[in-house]
């Protein structure tokens, strides 16, 4: 269950280009019927006010319409580009084939990126949805999601 607003660890809202949208969208649809998965890079955390600077798709190892899995070569490749470009990862990005863009009790479980968001995208409906959340300690926050047109 989401917490409160008064102990929500921020930050509160973010904002992604339409053209990053798309991106994950595209991505979502194209390993579809499996899930997708990748990382959005950025100069700091989202919970140190990092902004989306690029989305990176990533191999889903689990290749399962259930569940993702980073590819281990895909994050260890990942985590020492944005170690050495002192960079961070600002989202982990993953879809739901049939379900709503919520974080489920697995995700919630396997969320070891507590500085990171938790994006979702849902192809559940005909129209994509799209969620942020922040995921500590078991406990998941809502982010609110914005799409600003201008790349």
């Amino acid at each position: 269950m989401a917490e409160s607003e008064q102990s929500h660890p921020g930050p509160a809202f973010v904002t992604l280009s339409a053209d990053m949208v798309q991106a994950l969208v595209d991505h979502a649809r194209d390993e579809y019927p499996n899930e997708m998965c990748g990382v959005i890079i950025s100069d700091h955390p989202a919970a140190e006010g990092g902004r989306p600077l690029r989305w990176v798709p990533t191999r889903n190892r689990a290749a399962s319409p259930f569940r993702y899995e980073i590819d281990p070569d895909d994050l260890l490749r990942l985590t020492i580009e944005t170690d050495e470009a002192d960079q961070a990862f600002w989202a982990i990005v993953h879809s739901h084939t049939h379900s709503p863009a919520r974080p489920s009790a697995t995700d919630t479980g396997l969320a070891f990126y507590p500085d990171a968001l938790y994006l979702l995208v849902s192809l559940a409906d005909q129209e994509p949805a799209l969620a942020a959340w922040r995921i500590i300690d078991g406990k998941i926050h809502s982010v609110e999601l914005t799409v600003d047109a201008v790349a």
